[in-house]
């Protein structure tokens, strides 16, 4: 418990020295102060400030205690446009398509799919699971399996979830090939080709193309690094006709916001007053940057207007395709359907992943990974504000997850930047993805998913050298 207390507490000291409500130089509370102030031993609290020291955060003076350490000067967060928005095709499918297959090739450097490197995949945790459950395996496992699910996994992910202050039942859980397959199951059930879905944007730009695929017309709210507008969403629940809006609430991809829970429940308020079912796409809130995972909305519905969708892609392992989706009671009619459009998943990869989850070994890696992601998202932050200097240059703070979404002058067009950076080996994702209007043109997003290697260095550098050469060109093409 002491363990998993000092991280707790050095990973909020961390994000108020991040975000500058603790300043350069400021004096922490003395070592027992903080301890009496927390409700912790000393030694907790001593565990507490090494690990923050150790992280370069804070620095100690002989005799005078421990002090916030300066860090780079803090940059200006993105700017985005305010506009109203009537339904309408997601267009540039094609180019969708293409950048998407260029984000995951493994050739290039990974600065465009987010995904988790390697090393921060508990591989050998992962095997010892896999291999208890193949030996506990019973017959029936080697049958074709329940398309819901196995109910060993569904119970898994119920406990888990309750742990963290939600509840699903396990008869509500289906189980599906990663979070994408369930919101195009869901999709699919809820509404039909030519209808309308409520999205923010700048939105995550694989979600877009599924609408598209899907024959889904879109109606963008504007969003920016703080949230998304309420009282626009509001607006087109009221006077759309959209029977469903698809939403992240923490740490959405691109922005890396997390709604507060005063906004979430008046999301789950705003879905039951006018029948818009939310589509709840959760599936980075296990990437916090502090130990407490945030609650979905889901834990605010109570009128069954809300489906909780997601999978372990991001905070597990980007090839360990299971997901889910999770239909309220008041849904359940539609099981028929939803078991004939979902997949089977491999049996051996949920019961793996279910003895991940009871073993301790799942949350054991949560606890572990959190505080890397949170200092490899900072590395990447600090480096990108060297390696841009001079450049007006905008950055999102995430408060959790690895997705790092960049504004440059309004002059460079992201296209020739990504076309450029594609020629070099780099990949990146082009900001124009991420909604219509080319209103993000100048924009691009990177992955901080991988260490900052002297190879992504590099590469981020050799992106900061074009948009210099381009600023001063007085040309970005």
């Amino acid at each position: 418990m002491a363990a998993f207390q000092y991280q707790l507490l050095a990973q909020q000291i961390a994000q108020k020295i991040y975000r500058g409500e603790i300043s350069a130089g400021q004096r922490l509370s003395p070592l027992r102060q903080f301890a009496q102030q927390q409700r912790i031993s000393l030694n907790t609290a001593k565990s507490c400030y090494e690990w923050l020291e150790a992280q370069g955060l804070i620095y100690a003076k002989a005799k005078l205690g421990y002090f916030a350490q300066a860090q780079n000067q803090p940059v200006a967060v993105p700017e985005h446009p305010d506009f109203q928005a009537n339904a309408r095709d997601v267009s540039n499918l094609e180019l969708q398509i293409q950048i998407q297959a260029a984000a995951i090739n493994s050739r290039l450097i990974h600065l465009g799919s987010i995904q988790l490197s390697p090393n921060l995949v508990p591989a050998e945790a992962l095997r010892r699971s896999i291999q208890r459950a193949l030996k506990r395996c019973r017959p029936e496992d080697f049958l074709y399996s329940d398309r819901q699910g196995h109910a060993q996994l569904r119970e898994a992910l119920s406990a888990h979830w309750a742990e963290d202050g939600f509840h699903i039942a396990p008869e509500q859980v289906y189980i599906s090939n990663g979070c994408m397959p369930a919101l195009s199951v869901v999709i699919q059930s809820l509404t039909a080709e030519g209808d309308s879905i409520i999205v923010p944007t700048p939105n995550y730009n694989g979600q877009l193309q599924l609408l598209a695929l899907l024959k889904r017309k879109i109606i963008e709210i504007p969003a920016n690094t703080g949230g998304f507008d309420l009282a626009r969403l509001e607006q087109a629940m009221q006077q759309s006709g959209a029977k469903a809006c698809l939403l992240t609430a923490n740490f959405q991809n691109p922005l890396g916001f997390c709604l507060s829970n005063a906004d979430k429940e008046k999301i789950a308020r705003l879905a039951a007053e006018y029948q818009c079912h939310v589509i709840e796409d959760d599936i980075y809130a296990e990437c916090s940057f502090t130990a407490a995972r945030p609650l979905p909305i889901q834990y605010w519905d109570h009128a069954g207007y809300v489906i909780y969708c997601g999978s372990v892609s991001k905070s597990l392992s980007s090839a360990y395709r299971v997901g889910w989706f999770c239909m309220p009671q008041r849904l359940q009619h539609l099981h028929a359907r939803l078991i004939t459009q979902n997949v089977s998943v491999n049996t051996p990869l949920q019961l793996g992943l279910a003895d991940l989850i009871y073993s301790r070994a799942y949350r054991q890696h949560l606890g572990e990974l959190r505080p890397k992601l949170m200092q490899q998202a900072q590395q990447y932050r600090q480096f990108i504000i060297q390696a841009f200097h001079g450049i007006e240059l905008r950055l999102n703070q995430p408060q959790g997850s690895y997705v790092l979404w960049l504004q440059f002058p309004a002059q460079i067009d992201s296209m020739a930047l990504y076309r450029y950076a594609l020629e070099q080996g780099i990949n990146i994702v082009p900001g124009l993805l991420f909604g219509e209007d080319r209103r993000y043109s100048n924009c691009i997003r990177l992955n901080a998913g991988h260490e900052l290697s002297a190879e992504i260095q590099a590469a981020i550098l050799l992106l900061a050298d074009w948009v210099r050469a381009a600023l001063q060109d007085g040309q970005a093409a």
